[in-house]
């Protein structure tokens, strides 16, 4: 199993986690649930009217935070946008929930991204069970 997997099967079995950004020097953080592995790397998405995007943007350093099970994961590393629609318009082409709020009609648009130079690591709270990079 690739690093990159092992960070998306813990996202599978956490359902929700979490995406940390900055505003500024202000720590922001939301949750997330749509995450994709594909080609070996692990994609994500934000609408490109929210305020997530535009923090990403100012400051592409970013951070997924997960629990289950007791453990949890922490995945730090930098935003890198996907200028292609293409990536985007598969993701709805499957997700009829998110064709409701991403459409011609609302204007809307389904921001791509992945991180690069990742740094993640499994803990429990007693400690790091496991550290890896991508």
């Amino acid at each position: 199993m690739t690093n990159a997997e092992k960070v998306n099967e813990f996202l599978d079995r956490a359902g929700v986690w979490f995406l940390l950004t900055t505003d500024g020097v202000q720590p922001k953080g939301r949750p997330f649930r749509f995450h994709m592995l594909k080609d070996g790397r692990l994609y994500f998405g934000t609408g490109t009217f929210k305020k997530v995007f535009s923090q990403m943007r100012e400051n592409p350093r970013v951070e997924i935070l997960a629990l289950c099970n007791g453990e949890f994961l922490r995945c730090d590393g930098e935003a890198v946008f996907e200028e292609d629609n293409a990536l985007a318009r598969a993701v709805l082409s499957r997700a009829p929930a998110m064709q409701k709020l991403y459409n011609d009609e609302t204007g809307y648009r389904l921001g791509m991204f992945h991180q690069v130079n990742c740094r993640a690591e499994i803990c429990t709270a007693t400690g790091q069970k496991e550290a890896f990079e991508f």
